[in-house]
């Protein structure tokens, strides 16, 4: 059974309705973020280096749930009401992924994978989203649309 590596808890500010998890070593991503990003495309798109992910609120602070496994976590259906799931992976050759806004570029919060690269399946889920559109329109609203992003090692 998997186990749990490392946890971290983080505000994300979205700008544009998006953001991404960008690997640290930009000489490893071809194109850096948002370049290529899809607006109002699919909940998350994987490029190389980089994960983009679309919210529903055009400006706003989110919360994420970042954790790192040593193999496939279990499902979290009852961990939240998701109302969006995807899955793919990245390649990371830091070992660290850097949050980036849509037009903010990257932030001072990095995720920490490992202290080595590698290539990693990423699972998201997301919960607040029908409210975050909503009240993205009258105000910024805070920790609405919350994010647990997953990842464990591809081979595993």
């Amino acid at each position: 059974m998997a186990e749990l590596s490392r946890q971290q808890e983080l505000d994300v500010e979205v700008d544009s309705y998006g953001f991404a998890l960008q690997d640290v070593d930009d000489t490893q991503v071809p194109v850096e973020y948002p370049e290529g990003r899809e607006a109002g495309g699919a909940f998350v798109t994987a490029r190389v280096g980089r994960v983009d992910i679309e919210s529903a609120g055009h400006t706003h602070t989110a919360t994420i749930t970042a954790e790192v496994w040593d193999g496939e976590p279990p499902a979290t259906e009852d961990r939240g009401q998701w109302e969006e799931r995807a899955e793919t992976q990245i390649a990371s050759s830091s070992g660290e992924l850097a949050v980036w806004a849509v037009t903010g570029g990257p932030t001072d919060t990095n995720l920490h994978l490992s202290d080595a690269g590698g290539t990693w399946r990423v699972r998201v889920y997301c919960e607040g989203r029908s409210e975050v559109r909503r009240l993205a329109q009258e105000g910024m609203p805070e920790g609405i649309e919350h994010y647990l992003v997953q990842f464990w090692p591809a081979t595993a």
